[in-house]
């Protein structure tokens, strides 16, 4: 035990950087994506701006080519945890989607058909969308209603959202009914008007509602709940680059018979950086009590799960689809919930202040729950989405 107690700290404190550059590009290959399909002034860089709080987000700024008529936005640029990709060949004449739709597979994602209210003129777009329907690859489909004030009428403004969504509708199978169902949870417009300006956000709870369904990750990326104590503050600071971490854990831990190495070592790199964060170093002494301090056996429960993880996802059929998405949520929410303790036991360490056990053991437990109902809807959004009653 203590043999394995000393390979665990060398984690913490490598002499050497350990080589998770694999587990690290797997990671930005599977960071959840949303593809904007839209007109050129349609209003999605207003909305990547609005989702991020990034106003310097503009086209051509920030934004990366990817394929011969796209361009994607990574945010936070540092340790991303979400993908904007944005059309920009779509008013071409030959605009081919193949290479978008690529892009997007094997990831959990969302289409974003973006239209302006009072421009009927979208040939191009649901040309487009019929190719990206018959690859079968994009299983979230949300349609945004963009400058909707711009047509004053109030009747004139709902026909003309009527008649651009029944066409993406129909392209993409759905019925009249289905849409316009007072009890429908999916596919009905999302009408929104972000002038940033003149300070005019109509709309943005309900895009933020319908996004966070599609793509869990943007729910974690937008709490800003409120902080009770400069300890919480410090660690919201913090929160995208132990969220990074999480991801890299639960994309290697996916793969069969790399989670087993790369899970902790993945974690011991976050520990070890969070430290630096704090001006602190881990210690023998230190890692011992933060280990002791997650409660009873924790350590042996940790290894017991991830071995019996990596076990299951050897198991034909079975082990590839539900074993290896269980694996990916249960290494992405342990890392997070590890570091967000490490955070608060380094904290108070940094200050020379006293910590209960009862602390750090509710820290873990309250974020593993929190994010593990993330990771798992995040999983569940590689697959179809549940459809409403017809």
């Amino acid at each position: 035990m203590n043999r394995f107690f000393k390979k665990v700290y060398q984690y913490i404190n490598p002499t050497v950087n350990p080589d998770l550059e694999s587990a690290f590009d797997e990671w930005q290959k599977h960071i959840p994506t949303l593809w904007l399909l839209g007109k050129t002034g349609a209003g999605k860089s207003t909305i990547i701006q609005t989702l991020t709080g990034d106003s310097l987000v503009e086209i051509g700024n920030g934004f990366q080519p990817c394929t011969r008529t796209a361009h994607h936005y990574l945010y936070p640029a540092e340790n991303p945890l979400v993908c904007f990709l944005d059309t920009r060949g779509l008013g071409e004449a030959d605009y081919d989607p193949a290479e978008d739709i690529a892009m997007c597979s094997g990831k959990s994602h969302a289409l974003m058909v973006v239209m302006k209210a009072e421009e009927p003129e979208q040939s191009g777009l649901l040309t487009a969308l019929k190719q990206i329907k018959r690859s079968g690859v994009i299983k979230h489909l949300l349609v945004i209603h963009t400058a909707v004030n711009s047509i004053v009428d109030p009747q004139e403004r709902q026909r003309a959202i009527d008649y651009n969504h029944q066409r993406v509708m129909e392209v993409w199978g759905i019925k009249l009914a289905q849409w316009q169902s007072d009890t429908a949870t999916m596919y009905q417009p999302i009408v929104v008007d972000l002038i940033p300006d003149d300070e005019q956000f109509i709309g943005i709870d309900a895009l933020h509602h319908a996004l966070t369904d599609a793509l869990p990750m943007l729910s974690l990326l937008s709490n800003q709940q409120a902080h009770t104590n400069r300890e919480e503050q410090n660690f919201y600071q913090l929160r995208q680059e132990v969220l990074w971490y999480a991801g890299a854990a639960g994309a290697s831990d996916a793969i069969p018979a790399v989670g087993l190495f790369s899970v902790p070592a993945i974690q011991g790199k976050m520990l070890h950086s969070l430290a630096n964060q704090y001006g602190v170093s881990w210690n023998k002494k230190d890692y011992a009590e933060f280990v002791g301090m997650l409660g009873s056996g924790f350590l042996l429960q940790y290894l017991s799960k991830l071995g019996l993880n990596q076990l299951v996802k050897f198991i034909p059929a079975y082990g590839q689809t539900v074993g290896s998405a269980t694996a990916a949520a249960m290494s992405f929410s342990s890392t997070y919930a590890i570091g967000r303790a490490a955070c608060m036991y380094l904290y108070h360490r940094s200050k020379g202040e006293s910590i209960s056990k009862d602390q750090i053991k509710l820290a873990y437990q309250q974020a593993f729950t929190t994010v593990k109902q993330v990771a798992d809807r995040q999983q569940l959004g590689k697959s179809a989405p549940k459809k409403d009653n017809e």
